[in-house]
C-alpha cells in the first residue's frame, strides 16, 4: 500500500520539521533552579528568625550603563505589517517571525505595539543596550543646528510637493487638451459624413431631373 505524501512532499507522518526538545536538559535547568529556591527559602527562614530581612531572588546581571540615553536615528516601523497577513509557521515559538513585535536585544515578543514601545522605553531594555535613563542635555549650537537641520528638510518637502503638483497639473491639462482634439475630431467626422449624405442626395435629384427633361421617365407600357 502507498504511503501518504504530505503537502511539502514528505510522508504524512513524518514530524522531522519539528523542532526538538532535549528533555534531559531542561529538566537538569529545572533541577537546579528548584535547588536553588529551596536553598533560598532556607536561608531566608533562618534569616527571619534572626529578625533579619529575607534575600530577594537573584536578579538577571545586566551590563553596566556606559552612556546616555540616545536618540533613535530610525523609525520604528509600527505600522509595517498593517494590513498585511503573515504566515506563522509555529505560533507557540518565540523569536522572529511570530505575530507581534521581536526585540532582537532583549529576544522578547510583544504582541501589540504598545507593549513593544513600553519596553524598548523600559529601564531594562535601556540597560542591556549600555545606556542610563537620563537624557543628554543639548547645548545651544546643537539646537541652533537641529532647528536649521529641521528648516532645510522641511524646504525640500515643500520644494518636492510644490514639484508634484506642476508635473500633476501639466499631466491633466495634457489629458484634457487630448480629449479636446478627440471630441473635435470627432464632430469634424460626423460634419464630413453629413455633407457627403447631402452631396449624395443632390447628385441623385439632379439625375432624375435629366431624366424626365430627356424624356425617360419611365419604361413601362401603357394600355389604350
Amino acid at each position: 500500500m502507498a504511503e501518504k505524501a504530505g503537502a511539502y512532499g514528505t510522508k504524512a507522518a513524518d514530524t522531522d520539521f519539528r523542532k526538538k526538545w532535549d528533555k534531559e536538559e531542561y529538566a537538569e535547568r529545572a533541577r537546579k533552579k528548584d535547588d536553588e529556591e529551596r536553598t533560598r527559602m532556607q536561608e531566608n527562614e533562618e534569616r527571619m528568625k534572626q529578625g533579619r530581612k529575607p534575600r530577594k531572588a537573584p536578579k538577571e546581571d545586566l551590563p553596566k550603563p556606559t552612556e546616555l540615553m540616545k536618540r533613535r536615528e530610525a523609525s520604528l516601523e509600527l505600522d509595517k505589517n498593517l494590513g498585511k497577513t503573515m504566515v506563522v509557521q509555529n505560533p507557540g515559538a518565540r523569536g522572529p517571525g511570530q505575530p507581534g513585535f521581536f526585540c532582537e536585544t532583549c529576544n522578547r515578543n510583544y504582541r501589540d505595539s504598545t507593549g513593544y514601545l513600553d519596553h524598548i522605553n523600559s529601564k531594562a531594555h535601556l540597560r542591556k543596550l549600555g545606556q542610563t535613563t537620563r537624557v543628554e542635555r543639548s547645548t545651544l549650537a546643537q539646537v541652533r543646528a537641529r532647528i536649521a537641520y529641521l528648516r532645510e528638510k522641511t524646504k525640500e518637502a515643500s520644494s518636492a510637493k510644490a514639484f508634484d503638483f506642476d508635473q500633476r497639473l501639466a499631466e491633466v491639462r495634457a489629458k484634457e487638451d487630448a480629449r479636446r482634439a478627440e471630441k473635435k475630431a470627432q464632430k469634424q467626422a460626423q460634419k464630413e459624413e453629413a455633407r457627403l449624405a447631402l452631396v449624395k442626395d443632390t447628385v441623385m435629384d439632379g439625375d432624375d431631373e435629366m431624366s424626365k427633361l430627356m424624356g425617360f421617365g419611365g419604361f413601362g407600357s401603357t394600355k389604350k
